[in-house]
């Protein structure tokens, strides 16, 4: 049974992937197998991504819908932030579940498996890895500012110093993280799954164009780090005993022009949250979740019409209730339903314009910076991942065009210790992309194409999405919208 290691670049573009660049991912991504269309899922956000990887199903089962969402146990008008690992222990402490189905961490933990999560990310990522704060069973998470559990903390801080204080690009932070993968993680606790975070390039993108000395210097401190990490596995002649996977939670575009909703939805005279009807908006950056108070259908069918108009409006998808509206189509297709899901989730409208670097893909967005990067729409440059694999379980220098996506993580890391996934996983194990082994028959169904439109006014809204479509869920292969 091989040990795994999970490496996640949060919001690595494929195009920074250059021999001059990050010269030890191009390396090892020359070897192994290649993921040409693995997709994340919708918002393209990391916190909704991250908690899609560690349960192996999608939003509408793990209960996570986006890096801000409004979680009714926490408060019925304010978006709960999941940024915050505060935010999460607040709803613990109102009686409300961070996710509806166990972890990796916990579902490794019944077979007396160790799983460390250690991330330089948000502390509201980190998170949910183990958002159980008294189980010390489940594994450990280990981030900057706490660790779980608690006594973890000092521990290493004795055995490592002080964290360095966070930086754009994040070098130090990158490099604490590498010591502490390599001395702890892999030696001292021979852990069986080691899951690591790295805040860049994302941390760089957002606050700087994309393709800036900065961004470009960050994907340089990450792939130092991984390289680090390489070089001790195959100095210690290690290579048989780790399978490694490496992705990103998303891509990213450049931020286009912010979208003052919550004034325009005010302007329009749409109810504020807490009111008969009133509409409450959680900002996904380059996506909107809505909600509607009591579920009111006019309230709704006034607001999908009003978005149809927007020219910053791109593909729109509902809550079972509000089906029938022409123009629409079903959050369900995607997973993004459930006690939890929006009742209206818009993608911002995109374009293919560069930016100044000569990179391609803006967006418009609710929150960021004007000319940095941002994400979560359905721009073809953020709903991407960079995913490749390698190890003694996985093919050699292959590329998969097949489509798989986050939910098929957990499951195929279960494979990989050598255990059937749970039975609450939606994700598939990607026996494609697996050596020596015959894949099952597969009921996966082929892409399908979903499209709609409504007339609005004098104009006309259409949209198409295609989905690979999976068990309660489904995977965006490609999206397109029309005014």
């Amino acid at each position: 049974m091989s040990r795994v290691i999970v490496f996640v670049f949060d919001g690595l573009q494929k195009e920074l992937v250059t021999e001059e660049l990050m010269p030890n991912l191009k390396e090892f991504t020359s070897k192994g197998v290649r993921f040409l269309s693995h997709q994340p899922v919708f918002p393209t956000v990391t916190r909704v991504n991250s908690a899609t990887m560690v349960t192996g199903c999608f939003p509408a089962t793990h209960g996570l819908m986006g890096n801000t969402a409004i979680v009714s146990e926490f408060s019925k008008t304010e978006p709960m932030n999941t940024y915050l690992k505060d935010h999460f222990v607040e709803l613990i402490d109102k009686g409300g579940d961070p996710l509806f189905v166990p972890t990796l961490a916990q579902s490794m933990a019944t077979l007396n498996l160790q799983y460390i999560a250690i991330g330089i990310g948000s502390t509201g990522q980190s998170f949910v890895h183990h958002p159980y704060l008294s189980d010390e069973k489940y594994g450990s998470t280990i981030h900057p500012e706490y660790s779980i559990p608690e006594r973890l903390n000092d521990e290493i801080i004795s055995k490592f110093g002080p964290w360095p204080e966070a930086s754009r690009p994040n070098t130090s932070r990158i490099e604490r993280m590498i010591d502490i993968c390599i001395d702890y993680a892999l030696v001292e606790q021979q852990a069986d799954v080691t899951f690591l975070w790295c805040s860049e390039p994302d941390g760089s993108q957002h606050g700087t164009p994309l393709g800036s000395d900065t961004v470009f210097e960050s994907v340089k401190a990450a792939d130092k780090g991984f390289g680090r990490l390489l070089s001790w596995i195959e100095d210690n002649d290690l290579q048989d005993e780790f399978d490694i996977i490496v992705t990103c939670d998303h891509g990213h575009s450049s931020a286009e022009k912010i979208i003052p909703i919550n004034e325009m939805l005010l302007e329009a005279n749409f109810a504020p949250p807490g009111m008969p009807g009133g509409v409450t908006v959680a900002d996904n950056g380059g996506a909107l979740l809505f909600y509607i108070k009591g579920k009111d259908f006019e309230t709704g069918q006034s607001l999908i019409q009003w978005l149809f108009s927007q020219y910053w409006a791109g593909p729109l998808l509902v809550a079972d209730y509000l089906q029938e509206i022409p123009g629409v189509l079903p959050t369900s297709l995607i997973g993004l339903d459930g006690v939890r899901g929006p009742d209206i989730a818009l993608s911002f409208a995109w374009n293919e314009n560069a930016n100044l670097n000569g990179v391609k893909g803006f967006s418009y967005v609710a929150s960021g910076r004007e000319g940095c990067g941002q994400h979560g729409s359905m721009n073809p440059t953020e709903l991407r991942t960079f995913t490749v694999a390698n190890g003694p379980d996985f093919l050699k220098d292959v590329s998969i065009s097949s489509v798989s996506g986050h939910p098929d993580i957990a499951p195929t890391i279960m494979h990989l210790l050598g255990h059937s996934p749970p039975s609450y996983m939606e994700g598939e194990v990607l026996y494609e992309a697996l050596s020596g082994q015959k894949e099952p028959k597969s009921g996966r169904i082929e892409n399908i194409s979903y499209s709609s439109q409504n007339e609005i006014v004098s104009d006309q809204y259409s949209q198409q999405l295609i989905i690979s479509p999976r068990e309660n869920g489904g995977y965006i292969v490609s999206a397109e919208y029309s005014h």
